[in-house]
């Protein structure tokens, strides 16, 4: 079983890899290379960590297995999902991946529970979550937790759209 530490401003580079190298194993085969390199540059770069890592709105954790490797991830805060019920009191769950090979051993359970405990600190709030529309695994995973679908939007890199899924838990006491 993984060991789940919350992440530092020490973890931006571990983060920048492990982002970059999860994202392209689970959807760098949609985009152009252009497009993908462009994408990871921004949003997977060291900057774009270090930045949420200073930012106390957010808070991330960073699964390592026994050799102390990074296999996850997951990454929480305030809800910027383009939806009209957003409330600026509302969390999402920002991002939550596990290296490829590594998922159904719990880790993506544990880093959840980690991000959910954290969300929910303050008292019950409602809850986001975006899921890729192609994903069911992780659609199904995410109900589990008490999130339904509440709407779609376009995810972009680049010049591709894709069709994303918006979850929402509501508040629960």
């Amino acid at each position: 079983m993984a060991t789940i530490r919350r992440a530092t401003p020490a973890d931006a580079a571990v983060l920048a890899e492990l982002g970059a190298a999860t994202f392209v194993e689970a959807f760098g085969h949609l985009y152009t290379p252009d497009d993908l390199r462009a994408f990871l540059d921004d949003s997977h770069s060291v900057a774009a960590y270090a930045a949420v890592l200073a930012d106390p709105g957010y808070a991330l954790w960073i699964a390592d297995d026994a050799t102390g490797r990074a296999i996850g991830y997951a990454q929480a805060g305030r809800c910027g999902l383009p939806h009209a019920d957003v409330r600026p009191e509302d969390g999402e769950l920002k991002r939550l991946y596990v290296r490829a090979g590594i998922q159904n051993a719990g880790t993506g359970r544990a880093l959840m529970d980690a991000a959910m405990a954290w969300l929910l600190r303050d008292g019950p709030r409602t809850l986001w979550i975006s899921v890729w529309s192609e994903n069911p695994g992780a659609q199904r995973f995410y109900g589990r937790y008490g999130f339904a679908f509440a709407g779609e939007y376009e995810f972009i890199v680049g010049a591709q759209r894709d069709r994303e899924f918006m979850y929402r838990r509501p508040a629960q006491v």
